[in-house]
């Protein structure tokens, strides 16, 4: 729950609660084997499921000794590049309409669609991918969907270029955004901040890069980092690291490897022990610790996502603005609602205060 205390026009004060809305799916992952775990990972988040499911995966072939083949790692790194890119276009659409610009999000989410079929292509569901398995994928990649996949991102890259031209030049967007919710380099790192909101205040860091899983290693790219801190920054930072990804997709299916990438048989124990498996996923860094027993099930796994530090500890950001700029500056952060809940709105002079959606939340920036 965001909790704004406003002065007029001015915020004057935020708090952060980020409630009760728990699944259970940890509970769930002691209760349910190693492989039913997968699918369990899956379902926290219906944008981002694939990192999820190969942050779990990569942690337990460790407690397993699972090797993937190398063919395998290229798929996967697939699959989690498209999704990267419909989730910085999911979010750039969002912001788009936010501060008024409708059909600036009608266009980006047509276009998205183009990603969405081609991560249909590879796993065989829009959503929930599912592909990851133990010692590798479920599914592998033909020459005929292979360039599908390839021509498809052809035309996904020009309109990349197109929407990253807009929010650089559009003189709505960049009013609106521009010196809203700035985040300095020392406050980034003093907060521990992660994702495109650390690299869009000039930190350098990725875990693809930093840490490389998957096909990572093997594959070139660039690590997109700005200054400027701002939600402006924030916003380019995503649409130019979608563009990074359109190359890391390209780069992996033309260096495929050979061999097989769908595991025969894997083993249904892990041995006894714990361990730290993390991955960049699109809003940042994430974090399974997961322990075993020894048995055919975890005996605990801790989920630590990019948005519970994005949202808890950017409070400070919000302060100065106007109550318009609160929508802008929250979104920015491409945060994951169910962390949140809802937002509070107090008017102290009347005594009143008013609990506000996503939707009647974005009205305030547009009004």
């Amino acid at each position: 729950m965001l909790r704004v205390r406003t002065e007029g026009e001015e915020v004057v004060e935020v708090s952060v609660n980020t409630g009760y809305n728990h699944r259970g799916i940890e509970k769930l992952m002691e209760k349910n084997s190693w492989i039913k775990g997968m699918y369990l990972a899956g379902r926290v988040c219906g944008i981002c499921n694939a990192v999820h499911t190969q942050v779990y995966v990569q942690g337990v072939e460790k407690l397993m000794g699972v090797e993937p083949p190398p063919r395998a790692n290229y798929i996967r790194t697939v699959v989690m590049e498209l999704e990267r890119i419909h989730s910085h276009m999911l979010i750039s659409a969002v912001v788009a309409e936010i501060v008024g610009f409708d059909t600036l999000f009608m266009l980006i989410m047509r276009d998205r669609e183009r990603v969405m079929y081609l991560k249909d292509l590879v796993t065989g569901s829009r959503v929930h991918a599912d592909i990851h398995i133990v010692g590798g994928v479920k599914r592998d990649i033909d020459e005929v969907r292979r360039d599908k996949i390839l021509s498809e991102l052809k035309v996904v890259e020009e309109r990349l270029k197109y929407y990253r031209k807009v929010f650089e030049e559009d003189y709505t967007l960049v009013k609106r955004l521009t010196e809203v919710g700035r985040i300095r380099t020392a406050e980034a790192l003093r907060h521990c901040l992660v994702g495109p909101t650390l690299r869009a205040s000039g930190v350098k860091s990725d875990v693809r890069f930093d840490d490389p899983y998957a096909a990572y290693s093997e594959i070139p790219f660039n690590v997109v980092v700005r200054d400027e801190g701002d939600s402006w920054a924030r916003m380019v930072v995503r649409l130019e690291e979608a563009l990074v990804s359109v190359d890391i997709v390209r780069y992996a299916l033309e260096h495929l490897p050979q061999g097989p990438a769908v595991p025969k048989a894997f083993p249904r124990a892990a041995k006894v022990g714990e361990v730290i498996s993390r991955v960049e996923a699109p809003r940042g860094e994430l974090i399974y610790h997961i322990v075993s027993t020894g048995g055919g099930n975890p005996y605990r796994v801790k989920i630590r996502t990019p948005s519970f530090l994005n949202i808890i500890n950017t409070e400070f950001t919000y302060l100065g603005h106007r109550l318009a700029d609160v929508p802008v500056i929250f979104a920015s952060y491409d945060p994951c609602i169910s962390c949140t809940e809802r937002v509070l709105v107090v008017d102290e002079k009347r005594g009143l205060k008013k609990y506000l959606s996503l939707r009647e939340l974005a009205r305030w920036g547009t009004t």
